[in-house]
């Protein structure tokens, strides 16, 4: 692939549950062994990919044979229960022929908007591109709720996109972008090939669910693409029910774009500088600030005191000792209590003093703002 997609680093490409299950017959395996081979060209081709797969609960209705009717929520979470299985399985089995190892992170919205739960699932999906493997990710349908009864699963994708800094987020789908209005309904409704910006006027455009096993429509679509494109990911909606679906995506099938507003890391790291209030403060001297202006994260050895209370997460101001002078800010790597007990330290020492392994640092340089 060396077209459409070939200026896109980092992928999220988020599939819906019709593509994946048929109600009659369950798993799609075709159809997602071409999916497997268009992952394992883009990773050929260097783009890093993650995947977020719907099709929990409706694999668990295949399997537990309640293939009609509506569901209660403790039926839809025990159908969850089961189709995670299955569906870890169908994307374990499918991307091994590939040659591609598979992980599978479960999340639910509130994981990618608690700062802790968000930085840990960060960090977790970022050890598994770093190792080679594809993150599957899915809700974790067994203990959500409002997701089940909703459908939140093209906002999740947009979150996780822009938790990871990915530069495109992928939605397949059972239609091939946005229309002035529902094709369905008018035929002189006119498709979209570029959205700039998500105005009320495009808002306006989306309709309701498309499907029984969807539970989304183009309007959570038009809704994560608000989330996506703010944070400065692009956001692309295209017909996924065809065979190698990404493939042709890059050969040019039709698709709905929607520009991003900003380059992700910048927008990411605007969001940091944003922050008006630090919960707290780490004081570094001379060498350590030469060492985050060229780039490198703030290790403990770095800091000479730290001062506030504050938790995992929280926005932290970074100053120099003697002036006091802020150079910079970023998200804490650890609470205030323990980055006290190991503030001045080299990294070997840390596990002894905290009696766990350390992170790789008190404040991350992908979580860091630096002035220049």
């Amino acid at each position: 692939m060396n077209g459409r997609l070939s200026s896109y680093r980092r992928i999220v490409v988020k599939i819906g549950s019709a593509l994946l299950v048929d109600r009659k017959r369950g798993l799609k395996q075709d159809w997602l062994k071409s999916l497997a081979r268009d992952i394992a060209e883009l990773r050929h081709e260097g783009h890093e990919v993650l995947v977020v797969s719907s099709g929990a609960i409706a694999m668990g209705r295949t399997v537990l044979d309640m293939r009609s009717g509506s569901l209660k929520l403790e039926e839809s979470q025990a159908a969850a229960a089961v189709g995670q299985i299955a569906l870890a399985r169908a994307w374990a089995e499918a991307l091994d022929a590939e040659g591609i190892t598979t992980g599978q992170v479960l999340v639910t919205i509130d994981d990618t908007e608690a700062r802790r739960r968000y930085l840990n699932a960060r960090a977790t999906i970022g050890a598994l591109l770093r190792m080679g493997a594809v993150p599957v990710i899915n809700e974790n349908d067994t203990v959500a709720t409002s997701e089940i009864r909703y459908g939140d699963n093209d906002r999740l994708a947009a979150r996780v996109a822009t938790m990871m800094n990915a530069d495109l987020l992928i939605i397949l789908s059972d239609v091939d972008g946005l229309y002035t209005a529902s094709p369905a309904i008018d035929p002189d409704a006119k498709h979209l090939a570029e959205v700039a910006a998500i105005t009320p006027e495009i808002e306006a455009m989306a309709g309701g669910a498309a499907s029984e096993l969807s539970r989304g429509g183009m309007r959570t679509k038009i809704e994560a693409g608000k989330i996506a494109t703010h944070a400065g990911t692009a956001m692309i909606i295209t017909l996924g029910g065809v065979d190698h679906p990404l493939k042709a995506l890059d050969s040019g099938d039709r698709c709905t774009l929607f520009q991003p507003q900003s380059a992700p890391v910048s927008a990411w790291k605007s969001w940091i500088a944003g922050q008006l209030e630090p919960q707290g403060r780490v004081v570094v001297d001379e060498g350590a600030a030469r060492a985050l202006r060229s780039g490198k994260s703030l290790l403990a050895a770095g800091v000479r005191t730290v001062q506030g209370t504050f938790q995992r997460g929280d926005t932290l101001a970074i100053v120099m000792e003697g002036t006091g002078a802020e150079i910079g800010r970023g998200l804490a790597g650890y609470d205030s209590g323990e980055a006290i007990r190991i503030a001045g330290r080299k990294t070997s020492e840390i596990e002894a003093i905290l009696g766990y392994a350390p992170r790789a640092a008190m404040i991350h340089r992908d979580d860091m703002v630096v002035k220049p």
